[in-house]
């Protein structure tokens, strides 16, 4: 399984952008999925997860009401819509895969199978 994160980039504070994960190899038709994100110098935090198939979604307190995650129906992998973007989100966002539709902790990366490279997100 490949997963490949695309969308990011660099914005000014209170932009918007829109990250997308494709995959290969991956046949999972129902898996809870998530973006997760790391700062230099900090720990990989979870930012927002989805039960593809199910539409159950879970988000960081720091990003509830300014992101969106979403599901491409066709590709089953997540969409991230992130509006009013600030400095402090500025990070390398990485797209990840359950290997199993319901885990008990979907915030934690420990609790994720697959991880795609990452793309970088700045807001300055």
């Amino acid at each position: 399984v490949q997963l490949v994160e695309s969308g990011g980039g660099s914005v000014q504070p209170g932009g918007s952008l829109r990250l997308s994960c494709g995959a290969s190899g991956y046949t999972y038709s129902s898996n809870c999925m998530g973006w997760f994100r790391q700062a230099p110098g900090k720990e990989r935090e979870g930012v927002a997860s989805v039960v593809i198939g199910e539409g159950l979604t879970y988000y960081a307190d720091s990003v509830k009401g300014r992101f969106t995650i979403s599901q491409d129906n066709a590709k089953n992998t997540p969409y991230l819509q992130m509006n009013s973007l600030r400095p402090e989100d500025t990070a390398m966002y990485y797209c990840a895969a359950a290997n199993h539709p319901y885990i008990l902790t979907p915030m934690d990366p420990s609790a994720y199978y697959y991880w795609g490279q990452g793309t970088q997100v700045t807001v300055s």
